[in-house]
């Protein structure tokens, strides 16, 4: 349950994934763009990732390198393959893509980068100014 006071957006995100992951998506216009799945594999997992930090960072005095790499960066990243193992084996219409893998998991390293150092500051600055 402390786990849904800390972290509501990050866990309705991971729900969002898993829905977005495993259903048949219709074609759009936007499926004739070469690559287009690649940039929103890496902003979903941007984002992710970025939500999951701030509320790590908003919930914690200080922060803790040792449960952050863990759970801030590699537990998405080893999601992230799971739902791409995951869509090979359990979906008709859904195939393991490796490099959405690699979006996803450069989407995870660029929101760890973010978040340490622009989140981290704007989140500072809030707390002194209350």
């Amino acid at each position: 349950m402390n786990y849904l006071k800390k972290y509501p957006l990050s866990i309705l995100i991971i729900g969002v994934i898993l829905f977005l992951s495993f259903f048949n998506p219709p074609e759009t216009p936007l499926n004739k763009v070469t690559n287009i799945d690649k940039v929103l594999h890496f902003l979903m997992y941007f984002g992710f990732c970025s939500v999951l930090w701030f509320e790590y960072f908003r919930s914690h005095e200080e922060s803790n390198a040792a449960r952050l790499i863990p759970w801030g960066v590699i537990a998405p990243i080893l999601f992230s393959g799971l739902i791409e193992i995951g869509q090979q084996l359990l979906t008709p219409t859904r195939a393991a893509d490796w490099w959405d893998f690699l979006f996803n998991t450069l989407g995870c390293l660029a929101a760890a980068l973010f978040s340490q150092t622009i989140t981290r500051r704007i989140l500072r600055r809030w707390k002194q100014e209350e």
